[in-house]
């Protein structure tokens, strides 16, 4: 048996060393799984951050609206979704939004 192993011993080496560095390129840390895994994660936080430069450029857009360059239209439109205001002869129906 030792006289089989020191044969092929070139053969034994190298098939450890292709079953090692195999498993190390398929999983672990900077495995190919991993790396999938995390590409989808920076995909996602991508996705995000393009949704809260929305939301920011929305905010900022809105602001201006009411302090830099004071819009009527847009302060009227506050006021009647917020505080339920109308003008004379005017009827305000509230829809209620089914919750289940």
């Amino acid at each position: 048996m030792l006289r089989l192993i020191k044969r092929n011993y070139f053969l034994l080496i190298s098939v450890f060393l292709i079953l090692y560095f195999g498993f190390n390129l398929v999983s672990g840390e900077r495995g190919l799984f991993s790396y999938f895994g995390k590409k989808e994660f920076l995909s996602n936080l991508k996705k995000e951050e393009i949704s809260l430069v929305n939301k920011i450029n929305d905010l900022d857009h809105k602001n201006t609206l009411l302090s830099t360059n004071l819009d009527l239209d847009y302060i009227e439109t506050l006021i009647r979704e917020r505080f339920l205001f109308g003008k004379k002869e005017e009827t305000i129906y509230i829809i209620k939004k089914n919750e289940n």
